[in-house]
């Protein structure tokens, strides 16, 4: 007698997380996969979808570059922080400068850090 898909579905619904995770890495030591690998190779196309559909952006200031001065005044008009602020987070980088803007608002803070001297990415 075989068992299907749906009573094995039944059977997951029944169990609490733990025993889920347990489960999970019984199969993953007996078959010798991992379920991240499956997910990430089954999922690709699901992947490439929410990638597309990234409405948040985070501008991270990778370097100061050779004009700190600019890139200081440049984080203090973009983030309306005080100069001893500014001048901390554009000599602590790698820093997010803003988390969660919009792509315009994100490209618009990297040109201006960039033209400033700055090296950025949106992540």
């Amino acid at each position: 007698m075989s068992i299907t898909k749906d009573q094995i579905l039944e059977a997951f619904a029944a169990m609490s997380v733990m025993e889920v995770v347990e489960l999970v890495e019984a199969m993953e030591e007996k078959f010798g996969v991992s379920a991240a690998a499956a997910v990430v190779a089954g999922g690709a196309g699901e992947a490439a979808a929410a990638v597309e559909e990234k409405t948040e952006f985070d501008v991270v200031m990778t370097s100061h570059g050779e004009n700190k001065v600019a890139v200081i005044k440049a984080v203090r008009g973009a983030t309306g922080l005080g100069l001893k602020e500014a001048k901390a987070m554009a000599e602590s980088a790698p820093v997010a400068v803003k988390e969660g803007v919009s792509k315009d608002e994100a490209e618009a803070l990297k040109k201006e850090l960039e033209e400033a001297g700055a090296t950025v990415e949106i992540k």
